[in-house]
């Protein structure tokens, strides 16, 4: 888990929010009321206390009115397109909490680096746990999953459906969802996710 701690630290994505929120002249406190996240969370995220899951990462951008990928690119990046080539990913994971609890997926950005993208590109992995655990999130978008390796478990309101390597599955995420890996092995595919109502 420090690891991917530290990792997580490497992308600053608190302290891209602190600056995009001064850019926009909010307070904490302006931020807290257009989110309805709480003033203490949001300063715990600034200061990189608290890795955040997307679907925060989302309520935030919406309310600073900016891309979700300008949390995972690098500052000035103006790259018309990016070539991510195997083994070329560096250390960009990001494993965000869940209900306070240890999180088993583990997100790498695949787009990093590509200015005003239309989607957010990840290499998701999902660890194997007991599936008495609360796994759904709804959050604005839709979301895509190709699985390369693994069984998977999704969650989509009252059904679940399994996932095989090969198979994939796109739905609006806007629905109670999550994701759970059955097996001795993590689960690994390509997620996509999309916002439609801006172009991000």
């Amino acid at each position: 888990m420090d690891q991917f701690r530290a990792e997580v630290k490497e992308l600053k994505i608190g302290q891209k929010i602190r600056k995009l929120r001064q850019a926009k002249r909010q307070t904490l406190q302006n931020l807290s009321a257009t989110t309805g996240l709480s003033k203490p969370l949001l300063s715990q995220i600034e200061n990189e206390q608290v890795i955040p899951p997307l679907a925060t990462l989302l309520r935030i951008s919406k309310a600073l009115k900016i891309p979700l990928n300008n949390f995972f690119q690098d500052e000035e990046s103006e790259n018309k397109y990016v070539v991510v080539r195997a083994g070329e990913r560096g250390d960009d994971s990001w494993r965000p909490p869940h209900s306070g609890k240890h999180q088993p997926y583990i997100y790498q950005p695949l787009g990093k680096g590509k200015d005003n993208r239309s989607f957010e590109p990840f290499l998701l992995e999902i660890e194997p746990r007991p599936g008495d655990e609360d796994v759904l999130v709804y959050h604005e978008g839709e979301e895509f999953i190709f699985l390369l390796e693994g069984t998977l478990n999704v969650y989509y309101k009252e059904e679940v459906v399994t996932l095989l390597p090969g198979d994939s599955i796109y739905f609006d995420s806007d629905e109670p969802h999550g994701f759970l890996a059955t097996g001795d092995v993590p689960a690994r595919g390509v997620l996509i996710y999309a916002d439609l109502e801006d172009k991000i």
